[in-house]
Protein backbone atom coordinates (compact mmCIF):
# COMPACT_ATOMS: atom_id res chain seq x y z
CA UNK A 1 0.00 0.00 0.00
CA UNK A 2 1.47 3.37 -1.21
CA UNK A 3 0.86 6.74 0.81
CA UNK A 4 1.93 9.52 -0.72
CA UNK A 5 2.83 12.70 0.73
CA UNK A 6 0.67 15.49 -1.55
CA UNK A 7 -0.42 17.90 0.73
CA UNK A 8 2.68 20.20 0.96
CA UNK A 9 2.33 24.05 -0.21
CA UNK A 10 5.49 25.01 1.12
CA UNK A 11 7.38 22.20 -0.13
CA UNK A 12 7.71 20.22 -3.80
CA UNK A 13 9.68 17.63 -5.49
CA UNK A 14 9.74 19.10 -8.80
CA UNK A 15 11.81 16.65 -10.62
CA UNK A 16 14.48 13.08 -10.02
CA UNK A 17 16.32 11.21 -12.10
CA UNK A 18 20.04 10.41 -12.50
CA UNK A 19 20.31 9.77 -9.01
CA UNK A 20 19.21 13.40 -7.96
CA UNK A 21 16.17 15.04 -7.06
CA UNK A 22 15.35 18.68 -7.26
CA UNK A 23 13.21 20.42 -4.77
CA UNK A 24 11.30 23.42 -3.03
CA UNK A 25 11.63 24.57 -0.10
CA UNK A 26 9.77 27.38 0.33
CA UNK A 27 10.73 29.64 -2.30
CA UNK A 28 14.07 27.92 -1.99
CA UNK A 29 15.25 25.77 -4.87
CA UNK A 30 17.54 22.81 -3.65
CA UNK A 31 19.20 20.18 -5.94
CA UNK A 32 20.86 17.26 -3.99
CA UNK A 33 21.26 13.24 -4.17
CA UNK A 34 19.13 10.50 -4.46
CA UNK A 35 19.79 7.05 -4.95
CA UNK A 36 16.77 5.70 -5.43
CA UNK A 37 16.22 8.43 -8.50
CA UNK A 38 17.96 5.99 -10.85
CA UNK A 39 15.41 6.53 -13.99
CA UNK A 40 16.72 8.64 -16.44
CA UNK A 41 15.34 12.33 -16.76
CA UNK A 42 13.92 14.57 -19.18
CA UNK A 43 16.11 17.29 -18.16
CA UNK A 44 14.78 20.92 -18.42
CA UNK A 45 18.83 22.26 -18.13
CA UNK A 46 17.12 25.68 -17.08
CA UNK A 47 15.41 24.39 -14.36
CA UNK A 48 18.23 21.71 -12.59
CA UNK A 49 20.77 24.26 -13.70
CA UNK A 50 18.91 27.21 -11.59
CA UNK A 51 18.88 25.80 -8.22
CA UNK A 52 20.20 27.97 -5.63
CA UNK A 53 22.72 25.43 -3.97
CA UNK A 54 23.80 21.97 -5.06
CA UNK A 55 24.84 19.34 -3.30
CA UNK A 56 28.31 17.35 -4.28
CA UNK A 57 29.18 14.19 -2.86
CA UNK A 58 32.73 13.56 -1.74
CA UNK A 59 34.79 10.37 -2.60
CA UNK A 60 36.09 10.59 0.64
CA UNK A 61 32.54 10.27 1.99
CA UNK A 62 29.95 13.17 2.76
CA UNK A 63 30.08 15.94 0.61
CA UNK A 64 29.11 19.88 0.42
CA UNK A 65 27.03 22.36 -1.01
CA UNK A 66 27.53 24.54 -3.84
CA UNK A 67 25.51 27.81 -3.32
CA UNK A 68 24.68 29.83 -6.88
CA UNK A 69 23.37 32.66 -4.31
CA UNK A 70 23.23 33.85 -0.89
CA UNK A 71 20.54 31.69 1.11
CA UNK A 72 19.68 32.49 5.13
CA UNK A 73 21.15 29.87 7.54
CA UNK A 74 18.16 28.69 7.92
CA UNK A 75 14.54 29.63 7.01
CA UNK A 76 10.94 28.55 7.90
CA UNK A 77 7.96 26.26 5.81
CA UNK A 78 4.60 25.01 7.14
CA UNK A 79 2.62 22.34 6.91
CA UNK A 80 -0.86 23.04 8.10
CA UNK A 81 -0.59 24.70 11.32
CA UNK A 82 2.60 23.38 11.99
CA UNK A 83 6.26 25.49 11.14
CA UNK A 84 9.39 23.50 10.61
CA UNK A 85 12.90 24.86 10.57
CA UNK A 86 14.98 24.12 7.39
CA UNK A 87 18.50 24.50 6.86
CA UNK A 88 20.74 22.64 4.56
CA UNK A 89 23.39 20.19 6.47
CA UNK A 90 27.02 18.95 5.61
CA UNK A 91 24.87 15.24 5.29
CA UNK A 92 22.78 16.55 2.66
CA UNK A 93 19.98 16.42 4.98
CA UNK A 94 18.10 19.71 5.41
CA UNK A 95 16.28 18.96 8.71
CA UNK A 96 13.02 17.48 7.33
CA UNK A 97 11.88 14.72 5.73
CA UNK A 98 8.64 15.78 4.08
CA UNK A 99 7.40 12.59 3.07
CA UNK A 100 6.88 11.88 6.55
CA UNK A 101 3.85 14.26 6.63
CA UNK A 102 1.59 11.03 5.68
CA UNK A 103 2.11 9.56 9.49
CA UNK A 104 2.55 12.90 10.64
CA UNK A 105 -1.52 13.25 9.56
CA UNK A 106 -2.18 9.53 10.64
CA UNK A 107 -1.05 9.91 14.03
CA UNK A 108 -2.84 13.48 14.51
CA UNK A 109 -6.58 12.20 12.92
CA UNK A 110 -5.78 8.77 15.46
CA UNK A 111 -5.28 11.54 18.56
CA UNK A 112 -7.89 13.91 17.26
CA UNK A 113 -10.73 11.12 16.93
CA UNK A 114 -9.97 9.98 20.69
CA UNK A 115 -9.69 13.43 22.37
CA UNK A 116 -11.42 11.95 25.39
CA UNK A 117 -8.69 9.43 26.20
CA UNK A 118 -5.25 10.85 27.95
CA UNK A 119 -2.89 10.27 25.11
CA UNK A 120 1.14 9.65 26.11
CA UNK A 121 2.77 9.44 22.58
CA UNK A 122 6.64 7.72 22.61
CA UNK A 123 8.66 9.11 19.95
CA UNK A 124 12.17 7.25 19.46
CA UNK A 125 14.82 8.31 17.26
CA UNK A 126 12.90 11.17 17.34
CA UNK A 127 15.54 13.74 15.11
CA UNK A 128 14.15 17.26 14.81
CA UNK A 129 10.37 16.37 16.48
CA UNK A 130 8.15 16.98 13.15
CA UNK A 131 5.99 13.92 14.47
CA UNK A 132 6.51 15.07 18.07
CA UNK A 133 4.49 18.67 17.23
CA UNK A 134 2.24 17.18 15.00
CA UNK A 135 0.45 14.94 17.89
CA UNK A 136 0.89 17.07 20.48
CA UNK A 137 -0.79 19.70 18.26
CA UNK A 138 -2.87 17.03 17.63
CA UNK A 139 -4.19 16.72 21.81
CA UNK A 140 -1.77 14.16 23.16
CA UNK A 141 -1.78 14.73 26.60
CA UNK A 142 1.80 14.04 26.77
CA UNK A 143 4.47 13.26 23.85
CA UNK A 144 8.08 12.27 24.73
CA UNK A 145 10.81 12.83 22.21
CA UNK A 146 14.28 11.06 22.59
CA UNK A 147 16.98 11.03 20.09
CA UNK A 148 21.13 10.91 20.85
CA UNK A 149 21.82 13.88 19.70
CA UNK A 150 21.90 16.49 21.68
CA UNK A 151 21.99 18.86 19.17
CA UNK A 152 19.55 17.27 17.03
CA UNK A 153 16.83 17.51 20.39
CA UNK A 154 17.49 21.35 20.50
CA UNK A 155 16.45 22.00 16.91
CA UNK A 156 13.74 19.82 17.57
CA UNK A 157 12.80 22.02 20.89
CA UNK A 158 13.41 25.30 17.70
CA UNK A 159 10.67 23.24 15.68
CA UNK A 160 8.12 23.21 19.25
CA UNK A 161 8.61 27.32 19.38
CA UNK A 162 7.78 28.00 16.04
CA UNK A 163 4.68 25.78 16.06
CA UNK A 164 3.24 27.49 19.08
CA UNK A 165 3.57 24.26 21.26
CA UNK A 166 5.41 26.25 24.10
CA UNK A 167 2.60 25.45 26.81
CA UNK A 168 2.21 22.18 25.85
CA UNK A 169 3.63 18.98 27.62
CA UNK A 170 6.55 17.84 25.52
CA UNK A 171 9.80 15.95 27.17
CA UNK A 172 12.42 16.42 25.38
CA UNK A 173 15.40 13.29 26.50
CA UNK A 174 18.74 12.76 25.00
CA UNK A 175 19.43 9.34 25.50
CA UNK A 176 20.00 5.60 24.03
CA UNK A 177 16.72 4.94 23.17
CA UNK A 178 16.46 1.71 24.36
CA UNK A 179 18.05 2.44 27.81
CA UNK A 180 15.38 4.74 28.07
CA UNK A 181 12.69 2.30 26.97
CA UNK A 182 13.90 -0.22 29.94
CA UNK A 183 13.89 2.93 32.29
CA UNK A 184 10.22 3.11 31.57
CA UNK A 185 9.65 -0.12 32.06
CA UNK A 186 11.49 0.33 35.51
CA UNK A 187 9.16 2.87 36.24
CA UNK A 188 5.76 1.18 35.02
CA UNK A 189 5.26 3.99 32.57
CA UNK A 190 3.09 3.02 29.88
CA UNK A 191 2.02 4.72 26.43
CA UNK A 192 -1.15 4.46 24.11
CA UNK A 193 1.26 5.50 20.97
CA UNK A 194 4.62 4.41 19.94
CA UNK A 195 6.76 5.60 16.84
CA UNK A 196 9.80 4.76 15.43
CA UNK A 197 12.44 5.91 13.12
CA UNK A 198 15.34 3.53 13.33
CA UNK A 199 18.56 4.44 11.59
CA UNK A 200 20.34 1.72 9.53
CA UNK A 201 23.32 2.36 11.61
CA UNK A 202 23.76 4.51 14.43
CA UNK A 203 25.80 5.27 17.46
CA UNK A 204 23.97 6.32 21.37
CA UNK A 205 25.58 9.08 23.13
CA UNK A 206 27.84 6.71 25.14
CA UNK A 207 28.55 4.98 21.72
CA UNK A 208 26.17 2.27 21.67
CA UNK A 209 26.15 0.98 18.24
CA UNK A 210 23.28 0.45 16.69
CA UNK A 211 22.49 -1.73 13.20
CA UNK A 212 19.05 -2.14 12.20
CA UNK A 213 18.69 -6.03 11.29
CA UNK A 214 20.39 -6.55 14.61
CA UNK A 215 18.67 -4.49 17.07
CA UNK A 216 15.32 -3.69 15.90
CA UNK A 217 13.63 -7.18 17.39
CA UNK A 218 14.98 -6.80 20.43
CA UNK A 219 13.76 -2.84 20.79
CA UNK A 220 10.33 -4.12 19.95
CA UNK A 221 10.13 -6.25 22.59
CA UNK A 222 11.53 -3.62 25.21
CA UNK A 223 8.53 -1.43 23.67
CA UNK A 224 5.54 -3.40 24.45
CA UNK A 225 6.88 -4.27 27.70
CA UNK A 226 5.66 -0.05 28.55
CA UNK A 227 2.82 -0.14 25.34
CA UNK A 228 -0.54 -0.04 26.78
CA UNK A 229 -2.76 -2.64 26.92
CA UNK A 230 -5.04 -0.26 25.39
CA UNK A 231 -2.78 1.00 23.48
CA UNK A 232 -4.01 2.87 19.78
CA UNK A 233 -1.20 3.21 17.31
CA UNK A 234 2.55 1.39 16.51
CA UNK A 235 4.46 2.90 14.49
CA UNK A 236 7.78 2.21 12.38
CA UNK A 237 9.39 3.37 9.84
CA UNK A 238 12.60 2.92 7.81
CA UNK A 239 14.56 3.86 5.15
CA UNK A 240 17.11 1.00 5.37
CA UNK A 241 18.06 -0.52 2.08
CA UNK A 242 17.26 -3.88 1.44
CA UNK A 243 14.42 -4.14 3.98
CA UNK A 244 10.58 -4.30 2.10
CA UNK A 245 7.64 -3.07 3.91
CA UNK A 246 6.93 -6.94 3.88
CA UNK A 247 10.14 -6.77 6.31
CA UNK A 248 7.48 -4.63 8.59
CA UNK A 249 4.53 -6.16 8.06
CA UNK A 250 6.34 -9.85 9.07
CA UNK A 251 7.42 -7.93 12.38
CA UNK A 252 4.64 -6.35 13.77
CA UNK A 253 2.25 -8.93 13.06
CA UNK A 254 4.73 -11.74 14.63
CA UNK A 255 5.57 -9.73 17.47
CA UNK A 256 2.57 -7.12 18.32
CA UNK A 257 -0.34 -8.67 17.02
CA UNK A 258 -0.47 -11.82 19.84
CA UNK A 259 -0.29 -9.42 22.96
CA UNK A 260 -2.41 -6.90 21.24
CA UNK A 261 -5.05 -8.97 19.50
CA UNK A 262 -7.60 -5.87 19.15
CA UNK A 263 -5.98 -4.22 16.50
CA UNK A 264 -4.90 -4.44 12.58
CA UNK A 265 -1.06 -4.27 11.14
CA UNK A 266 -0.78 -2.48 8.14
CA UNK A 267 2.19 -1.79 5.50
CA UNK A 268 3.55 -0.20 2.23
CA UNK A 269 5.64 2.56 0.96
CA UNK A 270 5.82 6.30 1.43
CA UNK A 271 6.03 8.49 -2.03
CA UNK A 272 6.74 11.75 -2.39
CA UNK A 273 4.53 13.26 -6.27
CA UNK A 274 6.79 14.93 -8.70
CA UNK A 275 5.93 18.21 -9.63
CA UNK A 276 6.89 17.84 -13.68
CA UNK A 277 5.98 14.20 -14.14
CA UNK A 278 3.53 11.89 -13.66
CA UNK A 279 6.22 9.80 -11.38
CA UNK A 280 6.64 9.09 -7.48
CA UNK A 281 9.65 8.81 -5.56
CA UNK A 282 10.19 6.71 -3.24
CA UNK A 283 11.20 7.36 0.36
CA UNK A 284 11.28 4.69 2.56
CA UNK A 285 8.85 2.08 4.53
CA UNK A 286 6.36 2.43 6.92
CA UNK A 287 4.66 -0.35 9.51
CA UNK A 288 1.35 0.28 11.49
CA UNK A 289 -0.58 -1.12 14.15
CA UNK A 290 -3.75 0.55 14.74
CA UNK A 291 -6.39 -0.35 17.15
CA UNK A 292 -9.83 -1.66 16.25
CA UNK A 293 -12.50 0.50 17.27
Amino acid sequence: MKQIADKWKDYACLDAGNGEKLERWDSVILRRPDPTAIWPIERNQKEWNAADAVYHRSSKGGGSWEYQKKLPESWTVHYGNLAFKVSPTGFKHTGLFPEQAVNWDWMSDLIRSHADEDLHILNLFAYTGAATVACSAAGAAEVVHVDASKGIVKWAQENRDLSGLQSKSIRYIVDDVLKFVQREKRRGHTYQGILMDPPSYGRGPDGEMWKFEKEITGLIEACLDIFDENGLFFLINSYTAGFSSIVLQNLMQTMILPSHTNGNVTAGEVAIPLQNRDLLLPCGIYGRWQRND
